[in-house]
């Protein structure tokens, strides 16, 4: 009776413990020691690594006991190169902490790198906060981790026709999935928001509004938003189409194909980007062929339905950009470029030199760049009427959507659909043609977005969408929070993982005869790389030569 009794107590703990086992036990701090080739805690007043002697050099960075802070303009860290830094074709991990704001006013930047751009070798550690590309906020505070060794040359795939489009107007990366705004300019079609479903399929997330086009995603305040536009066909050379309906106005996606009316800006047919700044969205609006009126400016949602006018920067509007405490707005004809100053003021900055329309913008190493037409070239801002050339992309007339991809800045082009690579001195290197409509004047590659770690891009008229994998990279697809998070790379067997705040939120297939070797000469930057300057605070950057396992990852995360 009582060895029944007994069993009678022991058997329910033993069924409770193996369907409810306990969380892991943490690393011990020895493991944790153990094959670190630097740890540099950013406290205090030390940018010195405190384990291999990897001592950094100081570029304005500001200790406190909570964490480094990187003002986001020109401050970093910068450890010269060593044998320990070395990783080769080995097993690595990288953890660190950040805290960041949200809103900002600011794009977030680059945590950590060591790269060498013109050899396509090295490591790229980025908070992806992408606008311009060419009228989407294609990315929002999405973290990216990736390695090259400029090895391989990889091909665009084809990822599908979302419904009936003509053309990809935006890609955006919201909630873990990448969505498309389409133009279907045919008889009784409407513009479409898509969202990618894997393998070439598109799922149909519903038409918003009545007109041919939308032109416009962003997501602001934890919603996907959308702009919708009216678009004649006629200045890419294609049939008018017979649909006429106005757009001008701004939905909310709510779910399952569900839309919210956000309003009608101003009396305009078109909104052309949407982008977020300082925790409010802007939209901005550009009337062109066929359209009864030509109206130009920018506007801010106050709520509801209703848009606030906030100037015009002096003609017809292209792409917003966001960039060290600033909101700008690409303009064609006699202003160029501009900058918002408040109120309804806007400051021109110059006209781009042999261009009559400015499309794009991206921030690459730190700069502001544009894409322009007529002589398809990409300049760098460099400060009121100074723009620097980074030369033509092959024989192309027009840059449209531009992106930073994994160390690399990238460009879509007119006429013929191309994308090309930057690579510095040596120009600009064609990476394919996208669009390969037979019989059309123009083609397009208007929209780009970093996705599941690939760089995605639409196209018109043929209407795909297609990505291109560079090395082995990885992306984590929703937006970073603000306030203390921890991240932590692991190159392990081939295949990079990507942990936030202890979970795993991304891994790449990888391959074990993919083994890129990272090694170069170049310094580790701690705040900077081939993004822009980290806004942000930083503390506990770790280096491991070897992959570390879950436990590992948790107990560096409990302690962040």
């Amino acid at each position: 009776m009582q060895r029944r009794q007994t069993l009678f107590r022991v058997l329910p703990l033993f069924l409770w413990s193996c369907l409810f086992p306990p969380p892991p036990a943490l690393a011990a701090d020895d493991d944790l020691q153990r094959d670190l080739v630097g740890h540099w805690r950013l406290t205090g007043d030390s940018e010195d690594d405190s384990e291999a002697g990897n001592h950094g050099h100081n570029h304005g960075v500001v200790f406190t006991d909570d964490g480094a802070v990187f003002d986001g303009i020109d401050d970093w860290i910068e450890v010269p190169d060593s044998a320990s830094l070395d990783l080769g074709s080995a097993e690595f991990t990288i953890s660190v902490s950040i805290d960041t704001d949200d809103p900002t006013r600011d794009v977030v930047g680059d945590v950590l790198s060591k790269f060498d751009p013109e050899t396509r070798t090295g490591m790229n550690f980025s908070i992806m906060n992408y606008v311009g590309a060419t009228s989407a906020q294609s990315n929002y505070r999405n973290v990216f981790f990736g390695i090259d060794d400029g090895s391989s040359e990889s091909e665009w795939l084809d990822c599908g026709h979302p419904g009936n489009s003509k053309m990809v107007w935006a890609l955006t990366v919201f909630d873990g999935d990448l969505y498309a705004g389409t133009w279907e300019p045919a008889e009784g079609e409407a513009g479409h928001v898509y969202r990618y479903a894997g393998e070439g399929a598109w799922t149909d997330c519903g038409s918003p509004d009545l007109c041919n086009t939308i032109s416009a995603l962003a997501e602001h305040n934890g919603s996907l938003y959308a702009g919708s536009s009216f678009y004649s066909g006629r200045g890419s050379a294609q049939p008018d189409s017979p649909n006429l309906n106005p757009g001008g106005r701004v939905f909310r996606y709510e779910a399952d194909g569900q839309w919210t009316d956000c309003g009608k800006i101003g009396d305009v047919y078109t909104v052309t980007g949407l982008v977020t700044f300082n925790g409010e969205l802007y939209a901005t609006t550009c009337d062109s062929y066929g359209c009864p009126t030509r109206t130009e400016a920018c506007y801010r949602y106050d709520g509801g339905t209703t848009w606030t006018f906030v100037g015009n920067p002096g003609g017809r509007l292209g792409a917003f950009l966001v960039h060290n405490d600033s909101l700008y707005a690409t303009v064609f004809g006699e202003q160029g470029f501009a900058r918002y100053v408040g109120d309804e003021k806007w400051e021109p900055l110059g006209v781009v030199p042999n261009t009559g329309q400015t499309y794009s913008a991206a921030v690459y190493e730190g700069h502001i760049c544009l894409g322009t037409w007529p002589t398809g070239s990409v300049f760098q801002f460099d400060g009121p009427d100074q723009f620097t050339s980074l030369g033509q992309l092959g024989e192309e007339k027009e840059v449209m959507a531009m992106a930073v991809y994994n160390g690399k800045l990238y460009g879509g082009t007119l006429p013929l659909g191309q994308v090309y690579r930057y690579d510095g001195d040596q120009g600009w290197t064609d990476t394919g043609q996208l669009d390969t409509t037979p019989d059309v004047l123009y083609r397009r590659v208007w929209s780009m977005a970093v996705f599941q770690g690939r760089l995605f891009a639409g196209t018109m008229p043929s209407g795909h969408v297609y990505s291109l994998k560079a090395g082995e990279c990885v992306s984590h697809d929703r937006s970073l929070g603000p306030g203390w998070q921890h991240l932590v790379a692991v190159r392990s067997q081939g295949a990079l993982s990507l942990y936030v705040n202890g979970e795993l939120a991304a891994r790449s297939e990888g391959s074990k005869d993919t083994n890129h070797n990272v090694d170069n000469a170049e310094s580790l930057r701690i705040g900077f790389g081939q993004h822009d300057y980290f806004n942000g605070r930083m503390r506990d950057l770790r280096i491991y030569r070897r992959a570390l396992g879950v436990e590992e990852v948790q107990s560096l995360g409990s302690e962040h």
